[in-house]
């Protein structure tokens, strides 16, 4: 497959961050990957960039049930994720603690919660979110990598398993 090809495909994987997939074809070449091949380089790929480059990628998910949401601005992964959730579905009450729990996540650690929630529903996320802000810096901020490799993980996988 060839580079715009491979980047065409696999470079909404994470979130606004198309250089995982560029860097993952550079590392193949022209081998063919399986899903798990793919999901452990690309994993690799983001554990192993500058902490900056990280910080971006975890600042490049929009929030829960957010401003992005109701402007339909999301991208059509997360739309889909965050409604498979039922956020697009939320009370005026809960809608109300995410928007709280958003600011002061991210006045607190100056990044987005991030959460994997595709097989989660409305509670359990606004549960895992009171007892994240708990959390120091350090602990989120890896928490929050690896919730981003939960949601590559998924989006790959269901890509591989697309028409």
């Amino acid at each position: 497959m060839s580079t715009d090809k491979f980047i065409d495909r696999y470079g909404g994987i994470y979130e606004h961050s198309p250089w995982v997939a560029e860097r993952v074809k550079l590392l193949l070449g022209d081998t063919v990957a399986g899903t798990e091949l793919l999901v452990s380089l690309m994993a690799d790929c983001v554990d192993n960039a500058a902490l900056e480059t990280q910080l971006e990628l975890i600042r490049a998910h929009p929030d829960l049930a957010g401003k992005a949401q109701v402007a339909r601005e999301l991208t059509a992964d997360s739309t889909e994720e965050q409604s498979r959730a039922g956020l697009d579905q939320c009370t005026a009450d809960e809608f109300e603690q995410f928007q709280t729990l958003n600011t002061s996540y991210k006045q607190k650690f100056g990044f987005p919660f991030i959460m994997a929630v595709r097989e989660s529903n409305r509670t359990e996320i606004l549960d895992a979110f009171a007892s994240r802000l708990e959390n120091d810096y350090s602990a989120e901020f890896e928490t929050a990598l690896q919730e981003i490799h939960k949601i590559a993980r998924l989006r790959l996988t269901a890509l591989e398993n697309s028409p």
